[in-house]
């Protein structure tokens, strides 16, 4: 990230049924040992207790790939082939073979030598599918080679690399390395109710779940208050316990209905979203985030444990998706997301494919004679043209075969390709064409064209140019009660490491939001001007309802403890200190994390303790700049504090 943005959003981060359980599944631990992962947990009931209630729901669940995201490695779940087939990337040949039921790869470990290694998980089914490998101390790890499961005619039923460069030995992009450790990366969002568990100590990892995959409580949180519940005749329920003991409330499509003007095809909900508790839960997984806290489960407030990133540098500037972000950052800033549309308004929550096929989906809401019409695409209705998927949500590939629809649901924009140079879906399929073209065909189809939902795109441009003129429009952005929560948060990210007056007006607007994103990204702006400015703006934050934002403030006021007021200020002040510690100490298995806590601690000049982080961030990452340049950095510090007074 920029300088003048990076540090804060570094630091704060760096489906399925619905539960009723039977009364003989009460109180039930499940214990499988998998030498060093296990589950257990009895607050949780498993999906086959779910499914003596919820038989149509669990049927439809089973067929999804969430019952499949990561499964035992053995025969009819394994779909690579392992028949010594073989594969050579970047001068290291790996070969796949079985004994009996059991996989192996023959590939290179962490020495370099070629070992045999046996396969434990699979990861993922479509169009992909990875294959997971145990080592010591409880590291879980991905293969960087990966079988292609898309049909022979589509290029598939092969092996293939997901990096063109192997990396070496000891290094994070080696397969052995950080960069595909499960435990940290993948694991939960590919289980249920995952807990890292892992031991800075013995630099060791005990990870655990519920289950093995993404099953009902996942989405629905543990089921073992809701199986006691439902022991109970359903008049009881009815008259005296209505709460069915289910942590997350996924009620915002309930009695819910959509009304279309035939005239303009706008399109309204009955009555507005009250709350984001179902696209939430989805952005556990299918969104681009940080993980601050172990302990998550659904029902749970996201900023409690994730921070999600800004549209910075994994989008282009207009927002549409760049890097692999999944969906709910591109979705956030969608005009269908500020309508009150929700995840399962389009896709079912159980199969989690879409609830109609094609341009259904689009017309259950949008009338068809008015959008689903030559008239309005100008594409012939054949294949992948004329489907308002390929205008509205052009596709990016990735991981080399996996096309990722945009949610941000936008309206083609080529004339912005001229003037920013971002992407546009016009191009995306007519390649041997320019921009120019396209923003023409435009032109001629919609003489007075509408400029799209997504308003901030020169906005953000400036500010990726550095252009000195940028601030005005981001504060302009920032405080515009009409533009998209993440959207204004990201302006305010933006604008941080400036100590302009707009910047800090702007800080100042957005610091009271109800948004807990657009507060913790005010107080990204604090850090840029002095005490005064970082008491008004942190101190009412030490004591915010979300955690994402108590740590925010702790790491603003660290400088300045000492200008605390009051001894409520300093206790608020201690707590979400040890609240901010606890989160890097979570994610004390990256680097990254101790260099931030070494920041942390000299800041507070308590060398001895940030000595210590830089100093593990090495053992981790040797000649690691960062943890180099802080040991520098205390020495210089003890060395002044030793000098006489003159």
């Amino acid at each position: 990230m920029k300088p003048h943005n990076a540090r804060l959003w570094t630091i704060t981060g760096v489906a399925v049924a619905v539960i009723a359980i039977a009364i003989f599944a009460i109180g039930r631990i499940s214990r499988v040992a998998t030498r060093g992962v296990v589950t257990n947990r009895a607050d949780f009931v498993g999906a086959d207790a779910c499914a003596s209630c919820h038989k149509t729901e669990s049927a439809s669940w089973r067929s999804s790939q969430h019952a499949i995201a990561m499964q035992d490695a053995k025969p009819g779940a394994v779909l690579g082939r392992f028949d010594s087939a073989s594969l050579t990337n970047d001068g290291i040949t790996s070969t796949f073979f079985r004994r009996g039921n059991r996989y192996f790869v023959n590939t290179d470990g962490e020495d370099g030598a070629l070992h045999d290694f046996e396969i434990r998980w699979t990861f993922g089914v479509y169009p992909l599918q990875q294959y997971l490998v145990e080592l010591d101390r409880g590291r879980v790890q991905a293969l960087t080679t990966a079988w292609d499961a898309r049909p022979a005619e589509q290029g598939g039923q092969r092996w293939f690399s997901l990096t063109s460069d192997h990396g070496e030995p000891q290094d994070p992009l080696h397969w052995t390395g950080r960069r595909y450790n499960w435990n940290y990366t993948c694991s939960d969002c590919h289980s249920t109710a995952l807990r890292k568990g892992y031991d800075e100590r013995t630099n060791e990892y005990r990870t655990t779940f519920a289950e093995l995959n993404v099953a009902c409580e996942a989405c629905h949180g543990p089921g073992a208050k809701h199986v006691k519940w439902a022991r109970y005749p359903s008049l009881l329920r009815r008259t005296f316990w209505k709460d069915d003991g289910l942590d997350a409330r996924l009620t915002e499509r309930r009695g819910v209905s959509w009304s279309t003007d035939s005239q303009s095809g706008l399109v309204r909900r009955s009555a507005p979203r009250p709350a984001d508790h179902e696209i939430d839960m989805c952005a556990q997984c299918h969104g681009r985030r940080l993980h601050i806290a172990e302990g998550y489960t659904a029902g749970a407030r996201m900023l409690d444990y994730y921070v999600p990133v800004i549209l910075a540098e994994l989008y282009y500037p207009d927002g549409q998706q760049k890097e692999e972000v999944y969906n709910y950052g591109s979705f956030l800033q969608s005009r269908m997301y500020a309508a009150g549309v929700t995840c399962s308004d389009c896709h079912d929550p159980h199969t989690a494919k879409l609830r109609m096929p094609g341009n259904n989906v689009c017309t259950q809401c949008h009338v068809a004679a008015k959008y689903d019409t030559g008239k309005h695409h100008h594409h012939i209705i054949a294949g992948t043209t004329g489907t308002c998927t390929s205008c509205h949500m052009p596709m990016t590939t990735y991981m080399d075969i996996d096309p990722r629809h945009d949610h941000s649901m936008r309206i083609p924009r080529p004339d912005l390709s001229v003037s920013l140079g971002v992407p546009n879906a016009c191009n995306s399929c007519h390649a041997g064409k320019d921009a120019n073209w396209a923003a023409a065909q435009i032109r001629a189809w919609y003489p007075n064209p509408m400029p799209g939902y997504q308003r901030f795109a020169d906005a953000f441009a400036s500010d990726d140019r550095h252009d000195s003129s940028a601030a005005a429009s981001l504060a302009r952005i920032a405080t515009d009660s009409t533009e998209p929560w993440l959207v204004r948060a990201s302006a305010l990210g933006r604008l941080a490491g400036r100590t302009s007056p707009l910047a800090l007006a702007a800080a100042r607007a957005q610091a009271r939001d109800s948004r807990p994103f657009v507060r913790l990204a005010a107080l990204q702006i604090a850090e840029g001007f002095g005490a005064a400015e970082r008491l008004e703006l942190a101190v009412p934050m030490l004591s915010d309802s979300t955690r994402a934002v108590r740590q925010g403030a702790a790491w603003v006021l660290a400088p300045i403890v000492g200008s605390l007021r009051t001894a409520n200020e300093r206790h608020a002040f201690d707590t979400a200190a040890a609240e901010f510690v606890a989160s890097q100490r979570y994610n004390a298995d990256q680097p990254g994390s101790h260099i931030v806590l070494g920041v942390f601690f000299m800041e507070r000049d308590q060398l001895d303790l940030a000595e210590a982080e830089f100093r593990a961030a090495l053992r981790i990452q040797p000649q690691m700049a960062q943890a180099d340049s802080g040991l520098a950095a205390i020495a210089r510090a003890r060395k002044g504090a030793a000098a006489p007074v003159r």
